[in-house]
């Protein structure tokens, strides 16, 4: 059983169905999706449909979801809405208006419930994650990591800041890891990894590999945290469509990373 994780697909529906065939997870093998499934790219609601569907999957809100949200949930708002659209929401918004009444609020209704953090554990090592990033609180490498420490220190997080942070997260270290590496490390996704890399250092790869191609960046590794980075980043740029950015994903077991661009048309 094998464990993955992605984010930020914005609606390149086809191009997540090429890398969920690409890399063929086993019925039995948990998904993890941080979020930021909708809006921008042309089938923000078959994306939803496909993560909705899938084996194990395990989905967390992001912040265009939460925009979504908003714009349902006070439809008589005009700058709620006029926000959603500036922000990609209008293919999100035809997509929703091709569905019947029922079947849109099945699906407003799913996304409501979807929750903004989780951690899991693989391979005796523990993960947060989260659709932007999150604050370290009190928490610390001195902390005794458990999963209850871990879902406290989830339950304390400003919900706007989970779907929002980038420099206040990315920019300084997480401490959590202590100098043994042991401890939590934190995967977003949010803000493509372009942005990161300009925005924090101490990562161990630029963020567009020998191609141009935006990877996957884990940064913050260093004497006090064992060598172990502490952040990982994967927000590929898809929502910068086709010739920017790409869908990636990462296994958990064993750090493998899987990547689809987004093609002309998608």
């Amino acid at each position: 059983m094998a464990t993955y994780v992605f984010s930020d697909v914005h609606g390149h529906h086809r191009t997540l169905e090429r890398l969920l065939e690409s890399v063929s997870p086993a019925d039995e093998d948990h998904i993890w999706i941080l979020g930021d499934m909708v809006d921008r790219g042309p089938d923000p609601v078959g994306v939803m449909r496909t993560c909705r569907d899938l084996n194990n999957a395990h989905i967390l809100i992001g912040n265009h979801e939460s925009m979504m949200l908003d714009a349902f949930n006070h439809p008589n708002n005009p700058a709620v809405r006029f926000q959603w659209e500036m922000n990609g929401g209008a293919t999100t918004a035809s997509g929703l208006a091709t569905l019947s009444e029922a079947e849109v609020i099945d699906i407003i209704d799913w996304v409501d419930n979807l929750p903004l953090g989780a951690h899991v554990t693989v391979e005796d090592r523990s993960y947060l994650l989260v659709h932007a990033g999150l604050r370290p609180l009190n928490f610390s490498s001195k902390s005794r990591w458990t999963s209850a420490t871990m879902e406290t220190l989830l339950r304390y997080q400003n919900a706007e800041e989970v779907l929002w942070i980038r420099e206040d997260f990315w920019g300084q270290p997480t401490g959590f890891l202590d100098e043994n590496g042991r401890g939590p490390i934190v995967i977003a996704g949010h803000t493509p990894v372009p942005y990161v890399e300009d925005i924090a250092d101490n990562f161990d790869r630029p963020a567009r590999d020998e191609n141009g191609d935006c990877q996957i960046m884990h940064l913050g590794a260093c004497e006090a945290t064992g060598g172990v980075a502490d952040r990982w980043a994967i927000d590929c740029g898809a929502a910068g469509g086709a010739g920017w950015g790409r869908i990636g994903m990462v296994r958990l077991d064993d750090a493998a990373e899987f990547y689809e661009p987004v093609l002309e048309g998608e």
